[in-house]
């Protein structure tokens, strides 16, 4: 495994952006083509377009594709209809999450699943060896797409001038197959923003031709590129969690606040349940740590592993934290004792560098958007 850097088909033409580029999970990444603030800012009010090409796909089919991944996530694969997109997990045995993942059904027998760049590999290999005795077959697939994303309040306008799809049809976690800007694409209406938005899935060598065609397209609405800094800044404002930082292997769904994504009613065994189960039990009466919001009182901002204290005493932890640029002040998420998660208890604040600084807990998320 060499330590060189992934490239995207786009890496050429971010350089020739003057993007700033940044090493994110194995892949030579934009961080930022210009303000952090204008690019979080015009995806809030207008569009913005972002090259995801790290994301891993996974395709699964057969006979037994739906059974497989019943028995290898979490999530009732079942329920998903031809043309939808359900968020899920895979866990361990032990009931650890391994990776939040986004499952498309492209066919009766062909499901797509994406995961997070820097847990591609291991959510490969846990599916493979997880539907070894069904009849389906799994292909790693991070090679066959380049994937772009148009996020934003203009996204559908611009994206209707570029395509015959029909977008109103089009739900929230709903794709569909058709041509945009004459590129052949899954269009899905998904996203990681807190906005409406749409993340198209196409074939490397047609992704310079879509993104030129897209900015061409969105230059009177005001898109802009973005890079992978202002997409950190707006998840955390829409309470999106974060692989590696919400959520880890040490953490079950329960413990996230997102045990709904565990289906015990779906049929069949699937790997981690008994372990899920007791998780389950455990968070009724027993609550652990919860995850809530922290918006600063003072100017100073948390980083992800700073300490939340109250009444001088270690009560939590930050998972993430940036200024967030629509509350126009310091934000954090962060796990805390569940007797302090309720929204505006008192007397909570977050360690930075020996000071306490106060914050103020609220429910998640920070921002919701206008439907």
């Amino acid at each position: 495994m060499s330590n060189t850097p992934r490239l995207t088909s786009l890496d050429a033409l971010h350089r020739s952006l003057g993007a700033t580029m940044t090493d994110f999970a194995g892949w030579d990444m934009p961080l930022r083509y210009g303000s952090e603030r204008d690019e979080h800012n015009a995806v809030r009010t207008r569009a913005g377009i972002f090259d995801l090409s790290h994301m891993g796909e996974i395709t699964v089919t057969g006979a037994e594709a739906m059974k497989a991944l019943n028995y290898a996530l979490v999530g009732n694969i079942a329920t998903i209809g031809v043309g939808r997109a359900r968020y899920t997990m895979i866990c361990q045995e032990d009931g650890g999450i391994v990776d939040d993942l986004i499952v498309y059904r492209l066919g009766e027998d062909e499901y797509m699943v994406v995961a997070n760049a820097g847990n591609a590999q291991i959510v490969l290999d846990a599916i493979t060896e997880r539907a070894a005795g069904f009849d389906a077959e799994v292909r790693d697939d991070r090679d066959a797409y380049a994937l772009i994303a148009v996020q934003g309040p203009e996204s559908p306008g611009i994206l209707k001038s570029v395509t015959d799809a029909d977008l109103d049809g089009l739900k929230y976690y709903a794709g569909l197959p058709g041509t945009v800007a004459g590129v052949p694409a899954l269009i899905a209406r998904t996203g990681y923003t807190g906005e409406d938005g749409f993340e198209l899935f196409v074939a490397p060598e047609h992704a310079e031709q879509l993104w030129r065609a897209l900015t061409e397209a969105g230059q009177d609405a005001g898109l802009v590129p973005c890079g992978l800094s202002c997409r950190d800044t707006l998840r955390l404002e829409a309470g999106m969690p974060l692989y590696g930082h919400e959520l880890t292997t040490a953490l079950t769904p329960f413990d996230a606040g997102l045990g709904r994504v565990v289906k015990f009613e779906k049929d069949g065994d699937f790997v981690g349940r008994t372990a899920l189960e007791a998780a389950a039990a455990k968070a009724e009466t027993d609550p652990p740590r919860k995850l809530v919001g922290l918006i600063a009182e003072g100017r100073r901002v948390p980083r992800a592993g700073f300490s939340v204290v109250a009444g001088g005493e270690v009560v939590g932890e930050v998972t993430s934290g940036a200024p967030s640029p629509t509350l126009g002040k310091p934000i954090a998420i962060a796990y805390v004792d569940a007797a302090l998660a309720a929204p505006g208890t008192a007397g909570v604040g977050i360690d930075i560098r020996g000071t306490h600084e106060p914050y103020e807990v609220v429910a998640l998320p920070f921002y919701k958007r206008q439907k």
